[in-house]
Formats: C-alpha cells, sequence, structure tokens
C-alpha cells in the first residue's frame, strides 16, 4: 500500500483515508461562525492556528464556541458575564485562572497550561493571564451565546472597542 494511506486491512467496509486530507493551515485560517447547522472541526488544529484574538466558530441558540489568542504578558481581561456559563480549555501554553464572587475578591488562584479545563459560573469575575513564552492558544464555550454571530476580534483592543459599544 503507498505510504501516504493509513494501512487498513481491505476488510473493512470504509476506503483508507489519504493523509494529505487533514486540514492545512491555509484551510484552518478559513475557519468562520458555521452555526447554527452542524459542523465538525479539530479544536485543537484549530486553536492553535488561531492568530485572532477572538474568533467564533459556532453560534447556536443555546451555545457559542470561540478560539482565542493572548499574546505573551498579556490577559483576557477582568470579566464577569451574569447569565452565561463559561468553559475554557487551553490548548498550548500556560495561565494564572483567577476567579472571585467580587471583582477585588478573586479567591481562586490557579496556575494551567495545556489540556487543562476552566468552568466558571455565570455571575463569576474571572480573568485568564498567559504567564508563558508563547501565545495562549485557548477555546472557549458560552451557553447562552455572549458574542453577536460571525465575530471576529484580531485583537484584545478591537474585543474591548466592541464590548464598550453594547
Amino acid at each position: 500500500m503507498h505510504y501516504y494511506y493509513c494501512s487498513y486491512p481491505q476488510y473493512y467496509s470504509f476506503q483508507p483515508v489519504p493523509i494529505s486530507y487533514m486540514r492545512t493551515a491555509t484551510q484552518q485560517q478559513r475557519l468562520t461562525d458555521q452555526g447554527p447547522k452542524p459542523f465538525v472541526v479539530n479544536i485543537d488544529q484549530g486553536a492553535k492556528s488561531n492568530r485572532n484574538y477572538r474568533t467564533a466558530i459556532w453560534t447556536g441558540d443555546h451555545l457559542q464556541v470561540t478560539l482565542m489568542s493572548i499574546d505573551v504578558g498579556d490577559d483576557i481581561g477582568l470579566e464577569v458575564h451574569p447569565d452565561t456559563d463559561q468553559f475554557l480549555r487551553i490548548e498550548q501554553g500556560q495561565a494564572l485562572v483567577q476567579m472571585g464572587e467580587k471583582a477585588d475578591q478573586l479567591t481562586l488562584n490557579r496556575h494551567a497550561n495545556e489540556d487543562f479545563a476552566i468552568m466558571v459560573p455565570a455571575g463569576t469575575w474571572h480573568n485568564v493571564i498567559n504567564t508563558g513564552h508563547v501565545p495562549l492558544k485557548l477555546y472557549s464555550i458560552y451557553a447562552p451565546p455572549h458574542h453577536p454571530f460571525g465575530t471576529v476580534q484580531a485583537t484584545k483592543a478591537e474585543a474591548m472597542e466592541d464590548e464598550e459599544a453594547k
């Protein structure tokens, strides 16, 4: 069998898939909001290839998925979502996670890195600070959606402007 193909025995009902079928970096750059239609994505590859501060890749009626890239030494910014639960998963980098009931009382301080998950209940003040030496790559799930459909914010400054305009 040619080395470009996975070597599945012929008795399986599916055909071998060429390794080149996997998404390239160029294809990943085209990730846009696919909601609310069904969608399948390699979230690890998508998060790692995302260069925008925030890119919404799926917005439904009850859920939203965004990719984020936080520069070295930067943070998401202290925030609270009164009616939105949030799940974040770090795909690359290191972070300090802070949470608390009040903006000036962040009682939970934890270090997190690749493969760590962060659950933020609605109404909880939180911040994620990039403490590593590479951009922090993560994805975030909001329930219900928090950002407008198709949100793409190249920088944190752009995201802050959008929040102030609300």
